[in-house]
This record gives structure tokens, sequence and C-alpha cells, in this order.
């Protein structure tokens, strides 16, 4: 095992691309990890490439799996090219079982997947409910700091995003890790929450591929680089990090009026619609509206909104956005834009992902080279490309 001395606590480098650094430098010993996620989004398949790698390194390492058995462990680490051989593995659905395993062996690092799978015999409630969660939690927490061992405990999300109930576990834990995605693109993101050793926010990118994960500089999967009527580039704050993200939108003008809205917040995309067809004369409100962000990534960055305006108004008009071009701006109910946070990381991830201006409300200082930023102060200000007498209706519906 190598330990690498930081100015708090000594860590244990992981070897995983990107994973060091959303941790805040490392697993740091006696600590207790959460890796929550939608059942299938790939939970198991990080863990095993996080073992494997450290294990490799020479950390002792042990998984309890109360999902899949040793063979069928074996097996998947065969079809990813995992090398598994020097990790020690145990039942996971018995409580007593995976402590007496633990302390038998004395791993550096215990991986139990998943949490909702034990259960303390000694308990009367179901297994993967609240109770039984908690109270097994509790023990590894305490065995992680009695004595020593990382513990890292994958949990499944319910449909409303809660850990087995609402924030179940939050409170134990040393480190809350998210891992999404769209299951159908094999886009995966991995971000910190809740962390005692390290800054929250922290992203890393991966793609599941037929050997598993692999991480990713997402700018070329959520950018294409074509520009087509319907479609606007978001800039958005992911955790700390700033990405470029392609959101796009179909109108239907005969339609009932329904909106429908995947990777985007809908009640913001309603409300940019509402705002579009108010302030800049486009009829919006009977169309049927759809609205998507690329690689179904979810965006929940008000600063999308004038992306997502941009967008609208192309689909609508048929208007391309200018070429280059990427929107960034919260949109009030009377049209204003306000002014984004964090904007020189999101100037600098525009220009990476090839933009060559910006709309954005100001004040803007020292933009990348390369790059322009138009300073607009209203929706119609920066949608003039596609609706250019939209600015002049507003002055005389002000009037």
């Amino acid at each position: 095992m190598t330990l690498h001395a930081g100015e708090d606590e000594p860590r244990i480098r992981t070897a995983v691309p990107g994973m060091d650094r959303v941790l805040g430098g490392g697993l740091v010993p006696g600590s207790v990890v959460m890796l929550a996620g939608p059942p299938g989004i790939g939970k198991s398949t990080l863990v095993l490439h996080l073992l494997g790698a450290l294990a490799a390194g020479g950390t002792g390492c042990l998984l309890v799996s109360g999902e899949e058995s040793r063979a069928q462990v074996a097996s998947r680490a065969r079809r990813l090219r995992i090398a598994v051989d020097d990790v020690g593995f145990a039942p996971g659905r018995d409580l007593d079982v995976v402590l007496s395993a633990a302390r038998a062996m004395r791993p550096a690092v215990l991986a139990v997947d998943s949490i909702q799978t034990v259960r303390d015999p000694e308990a009367t409630a179901m297994p993967g409910g609240v109770t039984q969660v908690r109270l097994c939690a509790d023990a590894l927490v305490g065995l992680a700091k009695s004595e020593g061992i990382t513990v890292i405990l994958t949990g499944h999300v319910t449909k409303h995003g809660d850990l087995a109930g609402p924030r179940a576990l939050e409170h134990a834990v040393d480190v809350v890790l998210a891992f999404e995605g769209d299951a159908r693109s094999g886009l995966r993101v991995l971000s910190s929450g809740k962390n005692r050793f390290g800054a929250e926010g922290e992203t890393a990118w991966f793609e599941m591929r037929p050997h598993g994960l692999a991480r990713i500089d997402p700018t070329a999967m959520l950018v294409p680089g074509e520009s087509a009527p319907g479609s606007a580039v978001a800039v958005v704050q992911a955790g700390r990090r700033a990405l470029a993200i392609e959101v796009q939108a179909l109108v239907s003008v005969e339609g009932t009026g329904r909106r429908q809205a995947t990777g985007l917040d809908p009640r913001r995309f309603q409300l940019v619609a509402a705002v579009l067809d108010r302030a800049a004369a486009l009829p919006l409100g009977r169309a049927d509206l759809f609205g998507a962000s690329s690689g179904g990534i979810r965006i929940d960055d008000p600063a999308s909104d004038l992306a997502v305006a941009a967008a609208l108004a192309s689909a609508a008009t048929g208007s391309m956005p200018p070429s280059g071009a990427a929107f960034v701006g919260e949109i009030s109910l009377t049209g204003s834009l306000r002014p984004a946070p964090g904007m020189q990381q999101r100037l600098a991830a525009a220009r990476g992902a090839g933009c060559s201006a910006v709309f954005a409300p100001g004040p803007v200082e020292a933009p990348p080279a390369g790059l322009t930023v138009h300073t607009v102060t209203h929706v119609t200000q920066a949608l003039g490309w596609a609706i250019p007498g939209a600015a002049k209706t507003r002055r005389a519906r002000a009037s």
C-alpha cells in the first residue's frame, strides 16, 4: 500500500483516472465512502475497476457482495478484463459474516456491494429497509474507525433520488459519491457531494464500453460540432467544473400545448417558453414543445436558460444560431438576463469546446483569446439573430 502524505491526512491513491480528484486526493484510511446511483448504472463495475487497480498496486482489498456469487464476480471481471486474483471475496448478506471476514483478513479497503443487501440477523426489520440499512451502515462505520479500514458502500437510489429513504446515510458516512448517466448513451458522471476530506462538487466522466468504464473528455460527445436549427450550446457548471453541452428543442406549432423535457428542468423549460411567448412574440403558447440535453445529461444550472431559449427560438423560426456561439444566462420572468457565477470557468470551457462567441449578461472581464463575448441584458437582445423584430415588439408592449 502506498500512502502519500498530505497536509491533513495520508491518502491511498486509487490509480483510477478521475477518481482521486473526485475523492479529494485519494481514499483516506478509516473513512467510509458511499457510492450511490440507480440500479444498472455501473456501480459494481466501477468498484471492480477500483479494487483491481488498488490490488495491482499492492493494496489489500476485500469485496463482499450480496448481489453476486464469487463465480459471477469472476466471470464479469474476465469479461471486463479486470485482474481481481488478488482481491479477496466474501458473501455479503449477513452482517456478522461481513464483519468477521473483514477482521480476519484486515484489508486496507473493504467494498460492500450493496448496503441494501446486508442484514443484521438480530433486527426484525426487512432487509433493504431504512432501519436495516442504518443498523448495518453504523456497524460498518464502527469497523472502519476501530480497525482503520477504508469502507466503500454501494447503494441504490430510489426514483426520487433518495438512498433507501430521505438522506438515510449521509450523516453517517464521510464521503458521498453519485454515479449517474444515461444508460442508453453509455455516458457516466461521477461527482462528489458530501466530502469531509476534499472539495465538494468535483466530477469525473466515463463511458461504459464493452470492456468496462473508460475515462473520457465529454466535450466531443456533448457538443457534436455540427449545428442545426433547434440546437444551441449551453455552458453549465457541473460541480466545480464548467462544461459546454448542446441542448436541442423541437417546436410543433399545430399542437395541444404539450411540454416534454429530457435532461432539462421541466419547470424552467416551461418558464423559458412562456417568457419567449410573451416577451419575444413567439407563438409557443399552443405549440407542442420538446427539449433535451445532449447525451441525456441532466442540467439543473439556471444559467442554461438562455441556451434553451436559443434552441426554442431556432426551432420555432428555422434560424440557425450564430456559428460557434454559446449561451449563458438565467432568464427572469420579465425576460431580463441575470449574470451567472464562475464566468471565467465557463468562458474557458466554451473556448475548449471550439466556440468562438458567447452571448451572456455582463460584466465579463478578460475573455480567453479567440473568444468574443456579446454582452446582452434581455433575452430578445440575445436572440436578435432569430427574432429581429422582437426587441421592437417588446418596446411597443412596454409603452
